[in-house]
């Protein structure tokens, strides 16, 4: 019917402004859902192709339309159309999904002139989805674990226990906190989302999004063309003792969490005729671990607890200067994992606890290795007049 929009498209930013407008409907959202007005979840871009592709909403109210995220499509594709579900995490990020009742939400439904029997079924996140179909890969696979990007990777670093926290460093930064079986609604616009479910138990998480992370750097290579290579990014930090006052703000798409400005735009800041290359690189860098910082202090007032360590994985925290900068930053201790596809491991782990390969998350728990440990060193002195020089940087670009 039409392309897969991506998340950082903001097509339905109009649209999701509309909404905040509107009297309580952010604080219908947020107690419902957990998440706020905003297009980077799936409710405003479903309504946006009802609207506007021919003959999709007639496809849809005559049972002819289907919905789904991506696990969704794979899954229906995987089983030659015998199975049109999802599981509770992926349900719980398209502003539709009622996490308090774990069920497709009729207020929501309407409010987003959505049919509901377009959905999916919604299934835990161990469970018997299907078989993949027989001329694929020779015989049936039994599909038996599905998890959304960032709860996979809540899984793959085996953050089972509440106060236990991640952070994926990819293209965007995606940081979560596992709250047990409490549903903490956040005061910093922070989202309170699903990180899994298994034998009907739900388990919730706090979530913190930063757009840009791994995409600033791609930025700096690919558009700018200042550097050569990604990795080039760690070699060109490690040549300065600071950026000179320079701060990049990259807010491309906006602000995520827990600023949550769709109409911010990035900014650098802080430059001068001595201003380098290097200068500009680190920048990147430290963008992403001042966000992070941004992320981690709202949680824990959120919380109402402490943090003692900070597990990371993607592919930026192959980075061993952003990881000891990161320490230094939060001033907590950050966890490296031998494998940082931790999505990838989550995913893989949920499959065979749904098979019965693991009988427990205890189980999966021993199977987590530490690569590296990183410890802050930084003075606190020097710590705090960074971050104030980046709150100033932001309050630049936040209207």
């Amino acid at each position: 019917m039409y392309p897969a929009i991506v998340w950082q498209d903001r097509r339905t930013a109009d649209a999701c402004d509309s909404l905040s407008k509107q009297p309580n409907t952010t604080q219908l959202l947020q107690d419902k859902t957990g998440l706020l007005p905003d297009p980077y979840f799936s409710a405003t871009k479903l309504a946006w192709i009802l609207d506007h592709v021919e003959g999709a909403r007639a496809d849809a109210e005559s049972g002819k339309l289907a919905f789904g995220t991506i696990d969704s499509f794979l899954l229906w594709r995987l089983t030659g159309g015998n199975a049109h579900l999802t599981d509770a995490t992926n349900a719980s990020r398209t502003l539709l999904f009622n996490i308090n009742t774990q069920t497709w939400d009729e207020d929501l439904l309407e409010l987003f002139n959505i049919p509901a029997n377009m959905l999916p079924t919604v299934c835990d996140s161990a469970h018997a989805f299907g078989e993949t179909q027989p001329h694929l890969f020779g015989s049936p696979i039994p599909i038996t674990g599905i998890l959304g990007d960032q709860q996979a990777a809540t899984v793959g670093q085996c953050c089972f226990k509440p106060g236990m926290i991640k952070s994926t460093y990819g293209t965007g930064c995606f940081m979560l906190l596992n709250t047990g079986e409490q549903k903490v609604t956040s005061q910093h616009r922070l989202l309170t989302t699903v990180a899994y479910r298994i034998n009907q138990k739900t388990t919730y998480a706090l979530e913190g999004s930063i757009f840009m992370a791994g995409a600033t750097v791609q930025w700096l290579c690919d558009i700018l063309g200042l550097i050569k290579d990604a990795k080039d990014t760690q070699a060109l930090a490690e040549k300065i003792d600071h950026t000179n006052g320079v701060y990049l703000v990259p807010a491309f798409t906006g602000l995520g969490a827990p600023y949550w400005d769709p109409d911010a735009r990035g900014a650098l800041v802080g430059l001068t005729r001595d201003s380098r290359i290097e200068h500009i690189a680190r920048a990147a860098l430290e963008a992403v671990c001042y966000q992070t910082n941004d992320l981690m202090q709202a949680m824990l007032t959120d919380y109402n607890g402490t943090i003692a360590t900070l597990r990371v994985d993607g592919g930026m925290a192959s980075n061993d200067w952003l990881l000891q900068f990161l320490s230094d930053i939060l001033h907590t201790p950050v966890q490296r994992p031998q494998c940082l596809e931790s999505s990838a491991l989550g995913a893989a782990w949920m499959a065979g606890l749904g098979v019965g390969l693991f009988k427990s998350l205890h189980d999966l728990s021993q199977h987590w290795s530490l690569k590296e440990n990183f410890e802050p060193t930084m003075p606190a002195s020097q710590r705090d007049d960074l971050l104030k020089g980046w709150d100033q940087a932001i309050a630049r670009v936040v209207q």
